[in-house]
């Protein structure tokens, strides 16, 4: 589908991305960002959903998949049908990672566990995403990021205090199980080179939201606390809070340390605050929260709101606005580092904005090479012909059969 080759430091690898939505194709995404050689599976019959996934829509086409499916070469198989599986497994021969995000034991039921993988490819990774991890006693559950965030207490940290807490808008669990899923895959590879072996990468999507709960769990167990919700900030660190500006936009000032809290004051116009015993330090200012809060408030409401940031900025203190997207493309940061790329997408004939490539690399730099495959099995021919040598007759009957 191009011919623009991989960049990056995983070039020269190849991964096999099976499954659909969100959290196995994002570490896929991933890993071609990073210039893998991703090759993405769909089954004949039942294209990736994420296709039509997305809010905005051009001739019939959504952009979900413009930047979800970037760097993939999209492949269709039939991995339900022997002559499916034996083709799957040809494929694996040539591969140094699978990344599949199935509920656990589809790949068993149809044969192709590690045990049969690893034994075509001893060197092979599999990196395995589902919504409670492959043991335990849910692990055949199927498992969403809105479940995994409820049941790991994730989503119970989110929102305010006595109302239902609210959806992040959105799938951050199935990007944290992504990025998870990658960090795994990264680990598994290094490994290898001291073995000689591949390895399984279990990623549950509840353990991945669990992950990043900070002190929630030894808050509870050594002091008996279960962290609540807190609204706009985080309760006891202060200031470290959003504020209303004249012109009624919000500007986010977090200066929560010493240091930083003695600046504000200074910017303030009001420097004895730094050494008022409510306020001194970082225990006082999380007592005295409230009546902080409100301080800074009725000062923020009275400064030129389009002077603010930059004032507060210049003077060492964190701050900043609460963007929209259309001031975040607007960004001459993340334009200046590369963060907001065209993605030519071939449904439309036209660029498509989208993120850029993290982490940024001074030597082997990631790159945006294609956008998401405009239809199922764009890539047969470079796949199944080039790669595994198939001939076009060959490829035409396995067609006709519904296996490719």
């Amino acid at each position: 589908m191009s011919d623009v080759a991989p960049t990056g430091p995983l070039d020269g690898y190849r991964v096999i991305e099976l499954g659909s939505l969100i959290a196995g194709p994002f570490a896929g995404k991933l890993l071609g960002d990073l210039g893998a050689d991703v090759i993405k599976i769909e089954s004949p019959d039942r294209p990736d959903p994420l296709r039509t996934w997305g809010q905005a829509e051009q001739d019939g086409h959504r952009f979900f998949w413009t930047v979800h499916a970037r760097n993939k070469r999209c492949i269709t198989l039939d991995l339900r049908v022997p002559a499916g599986r034996e083709l799957f497994l040809d494929l694996v021969e040539h591969a140094d990672v699978v990344v599949e995000n199935f509920r656990p034991g589809t790949l068993e039921k149809w044969g192709l566990g590690f045990d049969v993988l690893s034994a075509r490819n001893p060197k092979l990774v599999l990196a395995r995403v589902s919504g409670y991890g492959q043991t335990g006693p849910k692990a055949a559950s199927a498992g969403y990021a809105s479940v995994a965030e409820a049941v790991s207490g994730f989503r119970h940290l989110n929102g305010y205090p006595g109302q239902a807490p609210p959806r992040i808008a959105l799938s951050l669990g199935d990007s944290l199980g992504g990025m998870f899923a990658v960090q795994g895959v990264l680990a598994a590879l290094l490994a290898r080179e001291r073995t000689g072996r591949g390895q399984v990468v279990d990623v549950a999507l509840t353990e991945s939201c669990l992950a990043v709960q900070e002190s929630t769990i030894p808050d509870y167990d050594r002091g008996g606390v279960i962290r609540q919700p807190s609204g706009t900030r985080l309760d006891g660190i202060a200031p470290s809070n959003i504020y209303r500006r004249s012109d009624g936009s919000w500007v986010v000032i977090a200066a929560n340390q010493d240091t930083l809290f003695t600046r504000l004051c200074a910017v303030m116009g009001q420097p004895e605050l730094a050494g008022d015993p409510r306020f001194a330090d970082h225990v006082a200012r999380g007592k005295n929260q409230d009546e902080l809060d409100e301080l800074i408030g009725n000062w923020v409401v009275t400064q030129d709101p389009s002077t603010l940031v930059d004032r507060l900025t210049d003077a060492g203190i964190v701050a900043g606005p609460i963007n929209t997207v259309e001031d975040v493309i607007k960004d001459p940061q993340l334009i200046e580092r590369g963060m907001l790329v065209p993605h030519h997408d071939l449904r439309i004939d036209a660029d498509v904005l989208g993120l850029g490539v993290v982490p940024t690399f001074s030597d082997t730099p990631g790159s945006v090479r294609n956008a998401g495959a405009p239809t199922p099995g764009a890539d047969n021919d470079s796949v199944w012909g080039g790669l595994l040598g198939l001939s076009e007759q060959d490829r035409n009957a396995l067609h006709e059969k519904g296996v490719i």
